[in-house]
């Protein structure tokens, strides 16, 4: 599939972008804080796959309603597991698994997390649906050097965020109204900011772009480094 698009003239003085992997993480505030403490110096797939463990063994051990504690320990773990990996630039032969597995936790904990209270499902399925979303944009934007302004990763509070919401949510009983919050609010940012990049990305210009023949830059990168 072949399209035209081209990036909207910016006024604005050029700034380094980071690497898609590091798009692709979706950092909120909080993790992004940490991981200027390391200056990218942490690599990122140990620290991951200990936070992937971790998740998975407070959600068996929490399980359902009367024993929610736990929980709230899960977005802490992986906020220290991972967060200090945030500026990092991922370019290692397997850093390619990073991303993916921090969509793993992020959505595990959420879908368990709302089945264990009892949420409903439509909701947790839309709420899910929206993020799906924000990070299925952002794998095509940028792979069309459309990078999403920094303040949309904050505004969509990042994955430490959201779990944190959902965690705290669970503990006092509200979580399908956090769940219903977030799917709305949520949506109406990413789906908005979403459509008007792309328009203005239609406008001028254009270059045509294959999707499917656009190879990663970066990925080749490591390969080449690692061989």
């Amino acid at each position: 599939m072949t399209i035209t698009l081209t990036a909207a003239p910016s006024s604005r003085p050029a700034r380094p972008q980071p690497t898609r992997l590091q798009a692709y993480r979706d950092d909120g505030p909080l993790a992004a804080a940490f991981g200027k403490l390391t200056q990218g110096r942490l690599i990122p797939l140990p620290g991951t796959v200990l936070a992937a463990a971790t998740t998975a063994a407070l959600l068996v051990v929490a399980g359902g309603e009367e024993r929610t504690i736990p929980l709230l320990y899960a977005p802490l773990l992986a906020l220290l597991l991972m967060g200090p990996s945030a500026q990092h630039p991922h370019l290692g032969r397997l850093d390619w698994l990073v991303p993916p597995l921090m969509r793993g936790i992020e959505y595990g904990y959420l879908a368990v997390l709302g089945f264990a209270q009892d949420v409903s499902a439509p909701v947790i399925y839309v709420l899910l649906a929206v993020l799906a979303y924000h990070h299925y944009d952002t794998v095509y934007r940028t792979r069309q050097r459309l990078w999403p302004r920094e303040w949309v990763f904050a505004a969509g509070l990042g994955w430490e965020g959201r779990m944190f919401i959902a965690a705290f949510a669970g503990l006092f009983g509200q979580l399908a109204t956090a769940y219903a919050v977030l799917a709305v609010y949520l949506g109406l940012l990413f789906g908005v900011e979403s459509v008007t990049a792309w328009v203005k990305a239609g406008r001028g210009n254009g270059a045509q772009v294959n999707l499917e023949e656009e190879t990663d830059d970066e990925t080749d990168q490591a390969g080449r480094e690692a061989g």
